[in-house]
């Protein structure tokens, strides 16, 4: 089995992924705004948190499924695939996205599993059968 990047990596390729969602879920919400106003915005509190984790799952859906890189991930040469190296499914992106949403609530344990796995995988990784791989081998 090819060697798998460590939680530095992964951490570091997250970061980036984290300012590219929070450029995106800007924009999300200037054009709720567009066709809502902020009082019905606090009046629907639940709606609104729906929306922008929508956004969110669509953002790493859409790469995970297409290519298996978010930007992030691409910057860092490492993607997202099952554990036989194949490009995911969208429902096997959901679970890993609502996974990794619990492995992050739990203190971030699930993430630094990382340092304590020997294959290097997160809970999301296990829950969804999805790994992080280098896209190129000679990183290993």
């Amino acid at each position: 089995m090819p060697s798998a990047p460590g939680f530095f990596i992964r951490f570091a390729a997250q970061i980036y992924d984290t300012f590219l969602l929070a450029a995106i879920l800007i924009l999300a919400n200037a054009l709720l705004y567009l066709f809502t106003t902020d009082e019905l915005i606090r009046d629907h509190q639940l709606f609104h948190r729906i929306y922008l984790v929508s956004i969110s799952f669509l953002f790493y859906g859409w790469f995970w499924t297409h290519g298996g890189q978010t930007l992030g991930l691409r910057a860092w040469k490492i993607k997202v695939l099952t554990l036989n190296q194949k490009p995911i499914s969208w429902k096997q992106a959901l679970l890993r996205f609502s996974t990794a949403i619990i492995s992050f609530s739990f203190f971030g344990l699930g993430f630094a599993w990382v340092l304590m796995n020997r294959h290097k995988y997160s809970w999301h990784d296990y829950l969804s059968k999805t790994a992080v791989f280098y896209t190129d081998q000679n990183n290993t």
